[in-house]
């Protein structure tokens, strides 16, 4: 049996968020034990030209919503980038993740081939749905999960490979 887009995409997209949810809570945890603001975190980043926890996590978001509506040929859903706290960013997480959970296999699978075009900013970028898939949408929806994980190991929260990569079936 051969993988489909659509267990390579919303799946592993929503696994990715629910682990996210846990690795931020205990972000939360550790700033209310250590008695540190939650802007503190929220607000912070790896180096002074990187993005904070926040945007990185607007982006994983909003890659993976989008990559998904493109792939079923819907207009993606838009949200603002207006989080604050810990509860606006599982806020995120979560309407995400509802809105992964209403696609449908029959509407993702069959894309691979299907021309895919955007603009991130002046780039013009063109793909077939695989190519969006395996070389964009996942290696950014992984890169800014990664990265915001990093950021709150970096302060010192104690989480592991374990907390973002989850559970492993057995």
């Amino acid at each position: 049996m051969s993988l489909s887009m659509y267990q390579a995409s919303v799946p592993v997209f929503i696994r990715a968020f629910k682990n996210l949810t846990g690795v931020l809570q205990k972000g939360e945890a550790f700033a209310q034990a250590k008695k540190i603001k939650p802007a503190v975190l929220i607000n912070d980043r790896l180096a002074p030209d990187m993005f904070t926890l926040s945007r990185q996590i607007q982006i994983a978001t909003d890659v993976a919503r989008r990559g998904v509506a493109r792939l079923a040929g819907v207009e993606p859903q838009k949200f603002e980038d207006n989080e604050k706290s810990f509860a606006d960013l599982y806020d995120r997480i979560n309407r995400t993740i509802a809105y992964l959970e209403s696609f449908r296999p029959q509407q993702i699978d069959g894309t691979e081939d299907k021309p895919i075009s955007f603009e991130i900013g002046s780039n013009k970028m063109n793909f077939t749905g695989k190519e969006m898939l395996l070389n964009f949408s996942i290696p950014n929806v992984f890169f800014h999960t990664t990265v915001t994980y990093a950021i709150l190991r970096h302060n010192g929260v104690e989480i592991g490979k374990s907390d973002f990569i989850g559970n492993m079936p057995a």
